[in-house]
């Protein structure tokens, strides 16, 4: 009796050892023949081995012939020998003085195919799947499979994908797995629906979340795939949204995407409870710390009295304050904010709390999942490295920078203990994404020295060889015009947060009476200043060649033909071409808009000093800067106000003083309404447009969502007013007088059609001048690819 008990444990020990290392093994017997606590064989014999060979399995396993073993150690053997990988089912037997071990090994895949997939290539479905060639088979796996196929069509919108599989007997333990996928219609989005908002239209918060309703353009943009994951992330981008613009008690009560099979069409809503509206009550800082005086760093804090409550702004005087501590010599000092509601005034007032915080250091920082960007692209957008003190400000600020750098579908960095209490790990988990861009694209202008059609292509690759660096080529052209360039941008010059890179341009021109050919390249070092400003510095080197076309000089002897009128000051230009222009440039860009695609809030400032003169042949010092200030007006009708202008002066110096090519010409950014190049001075004698030396411009917009359409079309409306003056000449037009060089103002006001489209931003004008003079060029229709940045 007591035998068999013995047996009947040892027997259930190893059965339950065996389901919990390998889920769905047949089985693993043990047969004792004998009560004693111990037994020794004399020799272990393997069989239904057929790949591996019986010394190698022989040496998994502890027991060996002449030595005493127990139950234990047939535990540890089965352990083992299923730890491999390699058996489906293991057996261990002694009879006699032999220890059988009879092994059933998995069979070996020699291909994994897919048929019938369209839509997803096999290199994208082979990385899917956990099968792969030369490895071992398990039903549990293709299972498993099955299911990661089905995920990874789910990720594209085609949520009725069917896959069914087969296995291929090739003799030899080897086998064939045939994935058949029937891909089915692509899962639309029928309506995302906003419940609980009052404060924010639909339209407005459906411009914020990345899940959007199918459309006509859904082919392009892809942005009508239904992801539960996606779902989540559009609820942080919601809180967001309602935190920085006073909503603190925000909350989404719930965010379902019901599908239709009839139709294969979600339907996703939201339900949202705004709240109260907040602004800041009393704000202060405290510090627990002796020697840092709370009231001496309220300076530095971007929360004030009065202001509607902006979490972002909460979080950047978190920053603030602990880089300001932290450069005082207190390493792990902790800020943390301390808010205190008034439900009556709906007021909440901020105290900072500054204290010593926890000693802790980094040990070491573990980065995973990025099996294309190289380890040092992730750890330089640390402001932390090993050893140093342990910062969660910090890290959340790379985690920040990581996110924006555009080469991760998501970012995640958790900490775990280090090998010391003060110790620990940072654990940085990537998923990478596609950063190379092959594009080809058509457009008109009607403005511009590119008026017209026009077609380009481009191969663009943002972190080349996994390196972080951007390299881009193109090449395009239209009826007038031909432009190719090369571009690359190191971000990190010498190791430091400095972008160098480089730019090699050519493009020619044709303009009513001559040709234009410029070749050049500009060396370029920028600079982030702080996270809103940043400068750059720049060398450039460009050859324009001008010449007569052949429509005004048939013969070619650089004289215009009878009945051809062209300005002295453009034949001089011609006559001395080509020119070298030899610069160097400083620009600084102020920059705090909210949204770079659809701005609503934010400042957008940039000033440029270009001084030319380093050899080559034009001398000058040319100063420009524009400014765009974006306000939400009405944030029930989404209505948005923006206020622009811009100012440029250039000033030859020198014996041979400014060419006509120096000269500013106007665009439809300075004023809507003319045409390219048509204000300003004139040739008299011409009619040709001299450009300016100076000149000023302003604008005032309201932009809003149009009604009946879809906010998933990207369109919005705008009504505009312009002013400009472009005024001043210095070039010599061999004594023929020169008309409208003064100071005289240009107005105009008008409508704009503005898409955001796959293409790039398109917008449509239509302007009427309200004041012109009467040699201006008038072109009320403007309609291109541009942006008001």
């Amino acid at each position: 009796m007591k035998a068999a008990s013995k047996f009947l444990s040892a027997a259930s020990a190893v059965t339950l050892s065996a389901a919990m290392v390998v889920p769905g093994a047949l089985a693993v017997q043990f047969v004792a023949t004998s009560a004693a606590e111990a037994a020794v064989v004399s020799r272990v014999e393997v069989s239904g081995n057929q790949r591996i060979d019986a010394e190698t399995i022989r040496n998994y396993i502890t027991i060996k012939p002449g030595k005493a073993f127990s139950s234990s150690d047939i535990d540890g053997a089965v352990k083992a020998l299923f730890g491999t990988g390699l058996f489906s089912d293991v057996q261990i037997n002694q009879v006699g003085s032999t220890l059988v071990v009879k092994v059933a090994e998995y069979q070996v895949v020699n291909q994994v195919l897919f048929q019938n997939n369209k839509k997803l290539k096999d290199n994208a479905l082979a990385a899917a799947v956990q099968l792969k060639p030369r490895g071992t088979f398990s039903q549990a796996t293709l299972d498993a499979d099955v299911e990661s196929v089905k995920a990874a069509y789910r990720r594209i919108g085609r949520d009725d994908v069917t896959v069914t599989t087969q296995v291929m007997q090739l003799g030899d333990n080897r086998v064939n797995v045939v994935f058949n996928i029937v891909e089915g219609d692509r899962t639309q989005i029928a309506a995302v629906n906003f419940v609980g908002n009052s404060a924010y239209s639909s339209r407005r918060l459906a411009d914020i979340i990345n899940t959007k309703r199918s459309s006509w353009l859904s082919f392009v943009l892809r942005d009508d795939v239904y992801d539960d994951d996606k779902l989540r992330a559009d609820e942080e981008l919601l809180r967001r949204f309602y935190y920085n613009h006073g909503y603190a008690d925000f909350q989404v009560v719930s965010a379902v995407g019901e599908l239709d099979s009839a139709t294969n069409k979600y339907t996703v809503t939201i339900t949202v409870q705004e709240g109260d509206r907040y602004t800041f009550g009393d704000v202060s800082v405290e510090s627990s710390i002796p020697e840092v005086d709370g009231k001496s760093l309220e300076s530095v804090i971007e929360t004030h009295k009065g202001d509607v409550y902006n979490a972002k702004n909460v979080e950047d005087s978190i920053i603030a304050l602990t880089e300001k501590v932290a450069g005082s010599g207190y390493a792990f000092a902790q800020v943390t904010p301390r808010g205190d509601r008034n439900f009556e005034n709906h007021t909440i007032s901020v105290v900072y709390t500054i204290d010593q915080g926890t000693k802790a250091y980094i040990e070491r920082i573990e980065i995973r999942g990025n099996d294309r960007t190289r380890d040092y692209v992730i750890r330089r957008e640390f402001d932390v490295s090993e050893g140093d003190a342990f910062n969660q400000v910090l890290i959340q600020r790379a985690k920040k920078r990581l996110e924006n750098l555009n080469y991760f579908e998501k970012v995640d960095i958790s900490t775990v203990p280090g090998s010391q209490p003060d110790q620990v790990v940072l654990v940085v988990d990537v998923v990478e994404k596609s950063t190379g861009e092959f594009s080809v694209g058509a457009g008109y202008s009607t403005g511009g020295d590119t008026a017209g059609p026009s077609v380009e292509g481009s191969v663009t690759e943002r972190n080349f060889l996994g390196r972080g660096q951007f390299i881009k080529l193109s090449a395009g052209g239209g009826k007038n015009s031909r432009d190719y360039s090369l571009s690359f941008t190191e971000p990190y010059f010498l190791g430091r947060r400095i972008s160098a890179g480089f730019d090699i341009f050519k493009s020619t021109r044709e303009y009513d009476n001559y040709d234009s050919d410029t070749t050049g390249a500009t060396v370029r070092f920028g600079l982030p200043i702080t996270d809103s400003i940043s400068t750059q510095l720049a060398y450039n080197i460009s050859q324009e060649k001008y010449e007569l076309d052949d429509s005004c000089d048939a013969n070619g002897d650089g004289v215009p033909d009878p009945g051809c009128s062209v300005s002295t000051a453009i034949l001089d230009g011609i006559e001395q071409s080509p020119w070298i222009k030899s610069s160097v440039s400083l620009g600084l860009v102020y920059n705090t808009i909210d949204d770079m695609k659809s701005p609503h809030e934010g400042i957008y400032a940039t000033t440029t000093v270009e001084v030319a003169g380093l050899g080559g042949d034009a001398k000058f010092v040319k100063v420009t800067g524009r400014g765009s200030i974006y306000q939400t007006l009405s944030e029930q009708y989404d209505l948005v106000g923006l206020i622009s202008g811009g100012a440029g002066h250039v000033e030859g110096y020198g014996s041979d003083g400014l060419r006509i090519f120096d000269q500013f010409q106007s665009t439809d950014r300075m004023i809507r309404g003319f045409a390219y190049g048509g204000i300003g001075p004139v040739d008299t004698a011409t009619g040709d447009h001299l450009g300016g030396t100076t000149y000023f411009n302003a604008s005032a917009e309201a932009q809003f969502p149009l009604p009946v359409i879809p906010e998933s079309f990207g369109l919005r409306g705008a009504v505009f007013a312009d002013a400009a003056t472009l005024y001043g000449s210095k070039v010599d037009t061999a004594g023929v007088t020169q008309d409208s060089v003064g100071m005289k103002l240009r107005a105009s006001v008008g409508l704009g059609l503005m898409w955001a489209s796959p293409f790039g931003p398109i917008r449509i004008d239509y302007a009427i001048p309200v004041k012109k003079e009467a040699r201006d060029d008038v072109q009320e229709f403007n309609f291109g690819i541009s942006t008001r940045f």
